[in-house]
């Protein structure tokens, strides 16, 4: 390729581009066509054709690090616009003589920031700038959802448990109480009124000691690179283990403690089920040595996905995203190794993600178009590709509410400053099949990018075909 200039920033642990610009190598020759008309010698101006870049190129995200990643290149012909922050989209596809849907997407898109790919599986129908690496955005939460239904199936559910310490005397407890949760993200009063009628149906009438949250399961990591300042105070809770009304409190602001909050609200669904308990509650590192006494289970994955997906909830996916980065890679969970999950899904399918956190909160996260509508190709012909498929909102729903409500879709918007995302299934009405694709932006308010997205969609919802 020829690259030879860099554009990088040093993260803790790893060279991260920021932002990437389009991968694609440089048009073909132009060639010069002579026509002869009625014996006059016409030289006709030069015809220039562009094949298409090839499907991947060497070291264009390749990445080295101590977790074996490393940098996305900047060709220096695009560095000057990379530099401002937006990366211009360019054709990437071999077309002669675009006409009918085609030439309607082309006008939509010119002049713009943004990346479009669409495709039926397996065969691409549509591509402009589908190889320009941009941000997610909320477009990440489609990223994890994949990573966790292909290891998990969508009736997998997480458990929030009480155990007992100390010893027992018939219906007294000489002990404390401790809660151990494990990446519920929808633990909530009702759960603590379940847990409180379990310990009440085995028989225990009073504990002669306190009851606990437990801290342990994951890291209390409460930020990823690429993260605005005020994101923990304004966008996401502090992801645990052990979650308590979405860790926030009555007024809405992020708590530091859901641990003890949790602890409190089963000492009071206790105290209403006939259980006394004399000390106060309280948070911290569970011990080693306890008896299970009761367990919850969460709502199956299905369903806590299609509400993550559909509301874009951060919150849902930090947490989740942590539970599946401590399940994959073992130890406790952290923003990190989630991330790293979500990329290792990617690579392991052929598609180069670069990931930091699950939400897709990040700026530094980066995928192509392209790439996603390749993952949602290998999604169909998975056992759960109809769950998730559902997890996503249709036209007029969650957060495409006012949006798309006359087209037949299931897609997951994205949204950060100046970075928009679209990417999910629209039904064919020409050849009556679901299609791929996926719209990226960067550069432009949401307003603009929204309507763009929008008339993409319907193009090619009621005129694409093969």
């Amino acid at each position: 390729m020829g690259w030879d200039r860099r554009l990088a920033f040093l993260s803790d642990d790893r060279n991260v581009a920021y932002p990437p610009a389009a991968m694609r190598r440089p048009p073909a020759a132009p060639r010069l066509i002579a026509v002869l008309v009625l014996g006059s010698a016409v030289a006709i101006a030069a015809v220039v054709g562009s094949s298409p870049p090839a499907a991947s190129s060497p070291g264009v995200l390749a990445r080295a690090s101590s977790r074996n990643l490393g940098t996305l290149t900047v060709p220096s012909r695009a560095l000057a616009r990379v530099v401002g922050g937006i990366v211009p989209a360019t054709p990437d596809r071999d077309r002669r003589g675009p006409t009918g849907w085609i030439q309607s997407l082309d006008e939509v898109v010119a002049g713009h920031p943004v990346s479009v790919a669409v495709g039926v599986d397996g065969s691409w129908l549509y591509r402009h700038g589908a190889r320009t690496a941009r941000p997610p955005a909320s477009n990440e939460k489609l990223l994890l959802s994949m990573a966790i239904l292909d290891r998990f199936a969508p009736w997998t559910r997480l458990r929030t448990q009480v155990y007992a310490t100390g010893a027992r005397s018939g219906p007294r407890l000489r002990g404390s109480l401790w809660i151990v949760g494990h990446g519920d993200p929808e633990v909530d009063r009702w759960t603590m009124r379940a847990l409180a009628r379990t310990v009440r149906a085995e028989g225990i009438r009073k504990i002669r000691g306190r009851v606990m949250g437990a801290t342990t399961g994951f890291l209390r990591d409460w930020w990823a690179t690429g993260w605005r300042d005020y994101f923990p105070r304004d966008y996401i809770p502090l992801p645990t283990a052990l979650t308590y009304d979405n860790n926030e409190d009555g007024y809405g602001r992020h708590i530091v403690d859901p641990e003890r909050r949790a602890a409190h609200s089963l000492k009071e669904r206790l105290k209403a089920n006939g259980v006394r308990v004399t000390g106060q509650p309280g948070a911290g590192s569970a011990p080693r040595s306890m008896r299970l006494l009761a367990t919850v289970e969460s709502d199956p994955f299905e369903a806590i996905l299609k509400r993550m997906n559909r509301n874009s909830r951060n919150f849902h996916a930090e947490v989740l995203g942590k539970w599946l980065g401590g399940r994959v890679i073992g130890g406790a969970g952290s923003i990190g190794k989630g991330a790293r999950v979500i990329e290792r899904f990617a690579s392991h399918h052929g598609v180069q993600v670069v990931a930091y956190d699950s939400s897709g909160l990040s700026y530094a996260n980066r995928v192509r178009p392209q790439g996603l509508v390749e993952l949602l190709w290998y999604v169909n012909g998975q056992p759960w590709a109809e769950e998730l498929r559902f997890s996503l909102p249709s036209g007029g729903q969650g957060t495409l509410k006012g949006r798309l409500r006359d087209v037949r879709v299931r897609a997951k918007t994205g949204t950060l400053e100046e970075v928009s995302a679209l990417s999910g299934w629209v039904w064919l009405e020409q050849t009556e099949t679901w299609g791929q694709f996926s719209i990226l932006s960067q550069g432009m308010s949401k307003s603009e990018a929204a309507a763009i997205e929008d008339r993409v969609v319907r193009i090619v919802a009621h005129r694409a075909q093969p």
